[in-house]
C-alpha cells in the first residue's frame, strides 16, 4: 500500500532481502523518510509484532543520519524518569554492521481491526485520519491534549522535537502518541531550518516556540480539515465552530500558537497545555482531561524557570515597545465569523474588499489588516447593521458576532 504514513512517503517493499536485525523478522516496509525506513517486524521468539526503524550507519557525503539519530535517542533516553504516555515507547536500540535500529510499538491498523502481518495492514496516523476531513469536537479536545501533553513532557526536560506534524502522530490503542525522535535535541535557539518546512515558523528558529507553532498548525488541521498552508482560513467550518465553544476556544489557542512573531506565541508546550486546560476544558464545562500532573522534579524546574521567563518577558516587552515606536504597523490576518453568513465587513467606514474587488463576506479570513484599532461594522441585507465598536487587531485575531433574534450583543474574541 502506498503512503500509509500520509506524508508522501512510499511504503512499497524494496526489492531484495530485508536487512538482518537481531531477533526480529522484518516482514515489509511500512514507511520511509529521508534517511530511514520503518518496517513491520515479528519477534522471532514471542511472535509479537513491532515496528522497527532502521537507519544506515553510512550516509552519503557529509551526511551522518545514524549519528544524528543516536544523539537524539540518547537525549530521549535520559528522560526515561519522566515518560509521558503520549510519547511512543522505544523498547530497544541497537546496531548491526550496517544499520542503527530501534524497536517500537506498532500503530493501530487504519481499518480499526487488530494489527496483522498481512499486506492489508497500514499504520493509523493523524495524517491518514485528516484525509477524511475535520475532526469532531470530542476528538479534537482529546487529541490536542495528548499532543500537548507529549510536547510538554519534552519541553519540561529541556528537549525539543523539531518535527511535529500529523504523520508523526500515531494512534496506538486508540491514543494519539507523538513519534519520530530523529530530530530531537536539547533546546538550542541557534539551530534553524531543520524539520518539515510546512510546519516551521517564519523565523526558522527550531526551539520550543517552533514546536508550539507546529502543534498549533496540527490542531488547526484537526479543527478545519484544511492543509497547514491554509492557516488561518476557516472556510466552511465556521458554523460548526459557532455551535461548539470548545472549537472556538481551540481556534483562539491556535491563533496565539501560530503568531508570526515568536514573542506573541506561547513560550513552550507547558504554557500552551495550561492555557488549553483553562480555556478549552475548564471554561467550557468539560471533564478535565488527564495528563496535567507534573512530576515533582519538573515542578521545581518549572518554578525556577518561571522566574527567568518573567525577567525575559519584561525585557522582551520593553524591546517590543521600542520596536513598535520605530517601525510601521504590521499587517495581520483576522477571522470574521457571524451566525448569519454573507455579511459585509466595514472598517473605519470603508467596506473591505478582496484584491479582485469583491467584498469580503463572512465567514472569512481577511488578510492584511493593519494591527491597530479600527471601528468595525458588519452589514447584511435585511438585518440592522452590527456596530462592534473599536477593536484592536494587535490583540484580537478573531471576531465573532451574533444578530440573534433581537440583534443580540456581538462579541470580539481575542
Amino acid at each position: 500500500m502506498n503512503d500509509p504514513l500520509g506524508n508522501g512517503e512510499s511504503a512499497i517493499v524494496c526489492p531484495g532481502s530485508p536487512p538482518a536485525i537481531p531477533d526480529m523478522e522484518l516482514l515489509r516496509q511500512i514507511g520511509k523518510g529521508g534517511f530511514g525506513e520503518v518496517w513491520l517486524a515479528r519477534n522471532q521468539t514471542t511472535g509479537g509484532l513491532r515496528a522497527v526503524k532502521i537507519v544506515p550507519l553510512r550516509g552519503t557525503g557529509a551526511v551522518d543520519p545514524a549519528g544524528r539519530e543516536i544523539v537524539s535517542l540518547s537525549c530521549l533516553e535520559q528522560t526515561a524518569r519522566v515518560r509521558d504516555p503520549n510519547l511512543v515507547t522505544i523498547h530497544h536500540v541497537g546496531r548491526t554492521a550496517d544499520f542503527l535500529f530501534y524497536i517500537m510499538d506498532t500503530a493501530d491498523d487504519v481499518s480499526g481491526g487488530p494489527v496483522s502481518p498481512g499486506a492489508e495492514y497500514a499504520p493509523a496516523t493523524l495524517a491518514v485520519r485528516l484525509r477524511c476531513g475535520p475532526v469532531a469536537g470530542d476528538d479534537c479536545v482529546r487529541w490536542s491534549n495528548q499532543l500537548l501533553s507529549a510536547l510538554a513532557c519534552l519541553h519540561g526536560e529541556g528537549l525539543v522535537h523539531r518535527d511535529v506534524k500529523p504523520s508523526n502522530c500515531l494512534f496506538i490503542d486508540g491514543q494519539l502518541k507523538l513519534a519520530d525522535f530523529g530530530l530531537l535535541a536539547q533546546v538550542d535557539r541557534s539551530v534553524s531550518r531543520v524539520g518539515t518546512l510546512e510546519y516551521m515558523p517564519p523565523d526558522g528558529i527550531m526551539d520550543t516556540c517552533a514546536d508550539v507553532y507546529a502543534a498549533g498548525l496540527v490542531i488547526y488541521q484537526m479543527i478545519t480539515g484544511l492543509p497547514a498552508h491554509r492557516f488561518p482560513a476557516i472556510q466552511t467550518r465556521a458554523r460548526a465552530m459557532l455551535a461548539d465553544p470548545r472549537l472556538m476556544a481551540l481556534n483562539r489557542l491556535v491563533l496565539k500558537a501560530c503568531q508570526s512573531d515568536r514573542n506573541g506565541r506561547f513560550a513552550d508546550a507547558i504554557a500552551m497545555l495550561e492555557t488549553f486546560q483553562q480555556e478549552v476544558v475548564d471554561r467550557n464545562g468539560t471533564d478535565r482531561v488527564e495528563g496535567m500532573k507534573a512530576a515533582p522534579g519538573r515542578i521545581r524546574r518549572l518554578f525556577s524557570g518561571a522566574i527567568v521567563a518573567i525577567c525575559l518577558a519584561v525585557a522582551l516587552l520593553g524591546g517590543w515597545l521600542v520596536w513598535r515606536g520605530l517601525n510601521s504597523v504590521p499587517n495581520v490576518d483576522v477571522n470574521f465569523i457571524t451566525d448569519q453568513f454573507d455579511a459585509e465587513i466595514w472598517l473605519d467606514g470603508r467596506r473591505l474588499c478582496q484584491p479582485d474587488g469583491q467584498p469580503w463576506l463572512t465567514p472569512c479570513t481577511v488578510t492584511g489588516v493593519s494591527a491597530e484599532t479600527h471601528l468595525v461594522v458588519l452589514k447584511r441585507q435585511g438585518l440592522e447593521d452590527l456596530d462592534l465598536g473599536r477593536i484592536d487587531f494587535a490583540k484580537t485575531r478573531e471576531v465573532v458576532a451574533h444578530w440573534g433574534i433581537d440583534n443580540g450583543d456581538p462579541d470580539a474574541r481575542p
